[in-house]
């Protein structure tokens, strides 16, 4: 059924993880924000159902995000002992427990503490020393696929980029990137499928990057791993496993958002000719291209889970102590009180203050290297593929069943 011919009372039981939603939830959003700014739909879990409360207008996505206080990362605090027990939150089995130690899952002192550290390595001038890396594999990738004549743009182009940028940022030796680029490949994979299936690739993972953390923190180098070692708050450092839990993010969120924002993105600016035009002829608007395609196609599709700390309400809406919250951010991004034209993509729009990277304490803390990893893209793909076409019709292309982002299958293009 159409979100146009939904009841209201229908809309909590539309599943906002399927691939059939993700390829446009647009007119969801818009209705959620007309008619129910604030309601619950029903989430599952490996056969456990549990119920999110969307939050869908920009000022109450912002007041969200921007109140930690109200609105915890940390379920255990915000749950009651009877909820803890019901909901279904992935507890991962001990050795992979490094994973969930990072700043996604933290709160107050902890997150402020591991953030300050960590925003040293995340540094404007630190990240632009990333741009020669970012540029040069960028253009041997498309070395590579160019003459083929057409190739996917998430598989062949926008997924190998960012795991061979990521691995080169990160200080993995160049004899180590195709086993590198598998695992994280299977790390990806820990959102969407059960950890023990691809346990026994995590812990050679887990186990490499140990080594190379230890070999950094004898010797460091110039690369990330190393700036992450060395960071330090006075007479405070990160942990190894601070130091793991950080590079895991930035595998898993971090680089699968650049993904996304380069595979949406294009198919974005292919859909819409004139303004793929514009910019081609004006290659200065690269930095509100970019910021222009975070708003429109958000590759994060909401912030990463809340829990309400107390009965609390949002717009007029009572939000049950201990619930999940999720901070559409892919519908404030198209909020006409916020935003001209919302649906109209223009890639030199001047006020444009969207919340794809989220906002407050839990920001993401990447999004500088997302930019400049998509912007070179970008501006490759334009230069060098000037015949850039679709390969087949968009409706015919799969998105990815997603909790939090959104993204495409597969872009096949012809070049």
């Amino acid at each position: 059924m159409s979100v146009a011919r939904l009841a209201p009372a229908s809309f909590a039981a539309v599943d906002i993880t399927s691939a059939a939603f993700k390829a446009d939830p647009f007119p969801f959003y818009a209705r959620l924000r007309a008619e129910a700014p604030v309601h619950p739909v029903t989430l599952r879990f490996a056969r456990r159902e549990q119920r999110a409360w969307l939050v869908t207008r920009y000022d109450d996505v912002l007041g969200v995000l921007k109140a930690p206080g109200t609105f915890t990362k940390d379920a255990g605090a915000a749950m009651t002992p009877e909820q803890a027990r019901t909901a279904p939150i992935l507890r991962l089995p001990g050795p992979f427990r490094v994973l969930q130690q990072g700043l996604l899952s933290l709160d107050g002192e902890r997150h402020a503490r591991l953030r300050a550290l960590v925003h040293k390595a995340f540094a404007a001038r630190q990240v632009e020393r990333m741009r020669e890396t970012a540029e040069a594999v960028t253009e041997e990738t498309l070395d590579r696929l160019l003459p083929r004549g057409g190739f996917d743009v998430v598989g062949d182009f926008a997924l190998p980029v960012a795991l061979r940028v990521i691995g080169r940022i990160l200080g993995v030796p160049d004899e180590d990137h195709a086993r590198f680029s598998a695992w994280t490949r299977a790390l990806v994979g820990l959102g969407e499928r059960h950890p023990l299936f691809v346990a026994p690739t995590v812990l050679r993972f887990l186990w490499y990057m140990r080594r190379l953390v230890r070999r950094r923190s004898a010797e460091p180098r110039d690369d990330l791993i190393s700036a992450l070692v060395v960071a330090r708050e006075a007479d405070d450092r990160l942990s190894e496993d601070e130091v793991l839990a950080m590079i895991f993010l930035l595998l898993s969120a971090g680089h699968e958002t650049t993904v996304n924002l380069i595979g949406s993105g294009t198919l974005a600016l292919l859909n819409h000719p004139s303004e793929l035009a514009r910019w081609r002829g004006d290659a200065a608007l690269g930095r509100s291209a970019v910021e222009e395609l975070l708003r429109f196609v958000v590759p994060a599709e909401t912030a990463t889970e809340r829990y309400a700390r107390e009965d609390t309400q949002v717009a007029g809406t009572r939000i049950p102590r201990g619930e999940l919250v999720l901070a559409v951010l892919a519908s404030a991004n198209r909020d006409a009180a916020r935003f001209s034209e919302p649906d109209r993509l223009d890639l030199a729009r001047a006020d444009n203050r969207h919340l794809a990277f989220g906002q407050g304490v839990h920001a993401c803390i990447g999004a500088s290297l997302t930019r400049l990893e998509a912007g070179v893209a970008f501006a490759a793909l334009l230069r060098r593929a000037p015949d850039l076409r679709l390969a087949r019709p968009p409706g015919e292309l799969r998105w990815r069943s997603s909790f939090i982002l959104r993204g495409l299958e597969a872009l096949p293009v012809r070049s």
